[in-house]
């Protein structure tokens, strides 16, 4: 029997009219067999999520202030949930062993964690589906670090009897209980554990988007929707600022060779993007497949001469980063010049002390420093069987007027990334799409 875990984010799963939309997309494929819930999300612009809410009570709670107008905002969020889909659930008991908690010895994941369970009870109390705490299956070690394989196996045993099950997402707990969760945006790992431990044949992530997009639609208006796309690209474009999927969601299915549909419950009818570990066959790689980016970046320039004849120096310039603890995003080198792109806000409080380093201990002919620069990444895996693309794309970005600071291609072809002035990040984006897509 084919089997398909389902994952429905915050918006999904927001209102009574949201569940509706759920159940429907349930009953459109019995395959959907274990599904993965978010807290409610906002229910319009000026709402406010449950997670948000339940963080403030923790907050009052440890303050020793009053949280009772707030937990009332949340009881009434769900009691209004039930009584709209006249489901049996009662929010007020629902809320008694938090009410307790709040006033003993409050802790923050816990807290957090409790939109995911109160709303992963209400949906399945409303189906008519098992309810399997994630606490009891998803295992953290004692330091907080995810125990990955302790989950496969209390997660595979706990779904192995149940042909279909509800599982909250975001969290799980240590093996004494206490309950951890994962970083916001973990729903999608959760889902993709599940979708793991269930032996699926697809992980379905529904959201508010029909799909990654070519790239962001803050930018470009109504973006090309990407209709496949591989777990590398995924990652790549994950990387540099697209945020579909959580990056941490794509590891446990990858390895189990399950393949990710990104759907849209408001348009269920829209195929979304299917994330393969390789396209099926038939279907060519496009040149390009997305483009991502962000900016708050610096470039420290390093010119000596002969700096290619002396032995250790990229790992000397290197090691001044990692003994500061500053990580370094790009290397682009040349014969004699070494650069080392960086995030501003990790570098900015080491600034002076790094400069500093680099003239002392490897003498260099001059030093520049590059800052306010945003990087571009350009990512397809059909770039490398297709000629020109590397030169469409700088004369893109060159027709549209910017200057481009900084070039770099990693050994895989896999993308290219530009390096510019974060004034002209977004006409760079607008360029290169329309190259590839029009305006």
């Amino acid at each position: 029997m084919k089997t398909i875990t389902a994952k429905f984010g915050g918006s999904s799963l927001a209102s009574a009219a949201q569940f509706r939309k759920v159940g429907a997309i349930l009953a459109a494929d019995p395959a959907r067999r274990f599904v993965v819930a978010s807290a409610p999300g906002k229910r319009d612009s000026g709402d406010t999520k449950v997670t948000d809410l339940l963080y403030r009570c923790y907050d009052l709670a440890a303050a020793g202030d009053d949280f009772e107008p707030v937990l009332d905002q949340i009881r009434e969020r769900f009691a209004a949930i039930a009584r709209e889909l006249k489901v049996d659930f009662d929010a007020d008991a629902e809320l008694i062993p938090i009410r307790e908690h709040l006033r003993t010895a409050p802790q923050r994941d816990y807290m957090a964690s409790r939109g995911e369970y109160l709303n992963s009870r209400l949906l399945a109390a409303w189906l008519d589906w098992p309810f399997v705490d994630a606490a009891s299956c998803v295992r953290f070690a004692p330091d907080g670090s995810f125990d990955g394989d302790t989950t496969q196996k209390l997660l595979s045993e706990a779904l192995s009897g149940l042909e279909r099950a509800v599982v909250p997402g975001f969290y799980g707990a240590d093996e004494t209980g206490r309950v951890i969760t994962f970083s916001r945006g973990g729903s999608d790992v959760s889902g993709s554990l599940v979708a793991r431990a269930a032996a699926a044949d697809l992980y379905e992530n529904w959201t508010d988007v029909s799909g990654v997009l070519f790239t962001d639609p803050r930018i470009v208006k109504e973006p090309k929707p990407i209709a496949y796309i591989t777990y590398r690209e995924l990652r790549e474009l994950s990387y540099m600022g697209a945020s579909v999927l959580h990056e941490d969601a794509v590891f446990p299915v990858r390895k189990a060779n399950i393949p990710i549909n990104i759907r849209n419950t408001n348009r269920p009818e829209d195929p979304g993007t299917m994330i393969v570990p390789v396209l099926p066959s038939g279907i060519s790689p496009a040149p390009v497949t997305g483009v991502a980016g962000r900016k708050g970046f610096d470039a420290i320039l390093v010119e000596k001469s002969m700096m290619n004849a002396e032995v250790g120096f990229g790992a000397k310039l290197l090691d001044i980063f990692a003994d500061l603890g500053v990580p370094f995003e790009h290397c682009p080198t040349g014969i004699d010049t070494m650069s080392v792109v960086v995030s501003d806000s990790l570098f900015a409080p080491h600034k002076e002390a790094i400069l500093r380093e680099v003239e002392v201990r490897l003498k260099p002919d001059a030093v520049k420093l590059e800052e306010d620069l945003a990087l571009i990444a350009i990512v397809g895996c059909g770039m490398v069987a297709n000629k020109g693309i590397a030169a469409r794309i700088l004369g893109a970005v060159t027709a549209a007027g910017v200057n481009i600071r900084m070039i770099d291609q990693g050994s895989s072809e896999l993308n290219i990334i530009l390096g510019i002035d974060a004034m002209d990040y977004e006409t760079a984006v607008r360029g290169i799409y329309a190259e590839f897509y029009g305006k």
